[in-house]
């Protein structure tokens, strides 16, 4: 498909900077087959019904920001994919500086290896130490990596809590599932009332996530893969409310992409474990995944091209241009909306 098909405008206003406290205080756009309908998100569980299960990414975010030195330059690094315990795919600037063999001191004491070169500056890098040394180590070198379209990407101490979800549990994340951001306590409360069932899988968010499509067909962009985790477990509970009636509910793109890699020809989930490029665009046969909330997102993005294949291209525009008029906050610290392949009754 043409990319400039998901183009939009947005004002540079209404991207929001921080999140609204308390966090489910957010606006929820309700996108319906002929309707838009104005709420918030602590109205959420109001339009769940008993039965449904709502599936939520409980990855957490690590410091996979790195400043770093090879001779006399600087070199900055951003962690994006996991390969061992040791090496990680990395964004690196300026990464003409870099040729394999090539060592990073990030302190006197921590540093790695260039193992390869790849393209549009992405580089392979073994760590002087993996698993949870390496964790502890970025713990106290690395930085939040805040997406660029927020304060340019400069992380503060109020992001450390702002940009970890409730469900934040297994590191491994570079960027937070920002739908996830919105959720409370007593929202989780309030949809246990109802007689959801509340379930989660893990997708470790990449910085590729950030990424702007710079091809001008669909078909040429190659999306960065991520890894994610469903067990046995998880995969029966939502296959047995699927049978029964239930809907699923995705909360994000993330928990979506990876339900939607892990489900058969028949619609089966299964349990998955390992890495996932899926690349959802319009005309995609949604296996699994009947109700989806998710933030607003970046004009010719691959999330509002996945948005779009779920709840249609002419409605999300729609919603997108009532979004805009009625002030709607907009990325990853921004307001949600709520879609459909049904309306919800």
């Amino acid at each position: 498909m043409d990319v400039s098909l998901f183009d939009f405008d947005l004002p540079r206003d209404l991207i929001a900077e921080r999140p609204v406290t308390p966090r489910d205080a957010a606006r929820l756009l309700r996108v319906g087959d002929d309707a838009l309908t104005d709420g918030c998100v602590r109205d959420l569980a109001g339009w769940l019904r008993p039965g449904d299960v709502v599936v939520s990414n409980d990855t957490r975010v690590i410091p996979a920001r790195l400043f770093g030195r090879k001779g006399e330059a600087g070199i900055e690094l951003t962690l994006h994919e996991r390969i061992a315990l040791d090496q990680w795919k990395a964004f690196a600037r300026p990464a003409k500086k870099l040729r394999p063999g090539d060592v990073v001191r990030f302190t006197d004491d921590f540093t790695a290896s260039v193992v390869e070169k790849g393209e549009a500056g992405e580089v392979l890098m073994r760590f002087d130490r993996g698993g949870d040394a390496l964790m502890v180590a970025l713990d106290a070198h690395g930085r939040l990596p805040l997406p660029p379209y927020i304060r340019k990407g400069e992380a503060d101490e109020r992001d450390l809590a702002d940009y970890q979800t409730v469900f934040a549990r297994e590191k491994g994340a570079v960027a937070a599932p920002t739908a996830g951001l919105h959720f409370t306590p007593a929202l989780l409360a309030a949809i246990d009332a109802v007689g959801a069932t509340r379930l989660t899988v893990t997708l470790h968010v990449g910085a590729g996530t950030f990424l702007p499509v710079k091809v001008d067909d669909t078909r040429d962009h190659r999306m960065h893969a991520e890894r994610g985790v469903i067990t046995a477990e998880t995969a029966a509970a939502i296959n047995q409310a699927k049978a029964a009636g239930g809907r699923v509910v995705a909360i994000g793109t993330t928990s979506l992409r990876l339900l939607e890699s892990a489900t058969d020809g028949d619609g089966r989930l299964r349990p998955f474990a390992g890495p996932t490029d899926i690349f959802i665009t319009p005309g995609y046969d949604f296996k699994l995944v009947d109700v989806l909330m998710t933030n607003f997102h970046l004009p010719k993005s691959t999330l509002f091209m996945l948005v779009s294949a779920f709840a249609g291209l002419e409605r999300m525009r729609r919603a997108y241009a009532h979004a805009k008029a009625a002030g709607y906050r907009f990325y990853s610290y921004g307001d949600a909306c709520l879609l459909q392949r049904e309306i919800l009754s």
